[in-house]
């Protein structure tokens, strides 16, 4: 499908992530991944705090409210915690947690993980697969949204995390 992928290997696409025990048989798989330049532990805290704002276009998806560009000080995320905030308004539900390791959420009718896979000590690949059991003939329109706006929160999180492991 157009815009199932973005940036991820075929051993990526390959592996089990959290959201495919909780959709038996999606409609809709779409992948996206970035090379992180931190460690598994520096990114983990940015990733949770997804639970504050939506980290992609603020313009679009936070009506034009700035996602928090500093970590706060917050809990680790739990089950059946809301998943995001966008625009003032919390949205989804906190499906599965490992700490450190990965985070699932529904929002909008997809489920989604995000996968913190270590490469070594400094570096770590941040994946997301996104499934949905419907969609319909929207599936093609679905998937490439979702790139446009998937690809643009990771890279936020790239960039965020990067700069606290640089001390900026």
């Amino acid at each position: 499908m157009i815009g199932d992928r973005w940036n991820v290997t075929d051993d990526e696409i390959a592996r089990r992530y959290p959201c495919d025990d909780l959709v038996s048989s999606p409609a809709l798989q779409a992948w996206r991944g970035v090379t992180v330049l931190t460690s598994r532990a520096r990114l983990w805290p940015w990733v949770s705090q997804i639970r504050l704002a939506p980290y992609s276009y603020d313009w679009i998806d936070n009506l034009g409210r700035t996602s928090p560009r500093h970590l706060e000080s917050m809990p680790e995320p739990t089950v059946g915690e809301h998943f995001t905030t966008a625009a003032t308004r919390r949205c989804g539900t906190i499906l599965a947690v490992t700490p450190g390791v990965s985070l699932t959420g529904r929002i909008l009718g997809a489920v989604m993980s995000y996968d913190l896979v270590a490469q070594d000590e400094n570096t770590t690949r941040l994946l997301l697969k996104v499934v949905m059991s419907g969609g319909g003939v929207l599936r093609p329109v679905i998937s490439v949204g979702d790139l446009v706006m998937a690809r643009r929160q990771l890279v936020n999180f790239k960039r965020l995390a990067e700069q606290t492991a640089a001390g900026r």
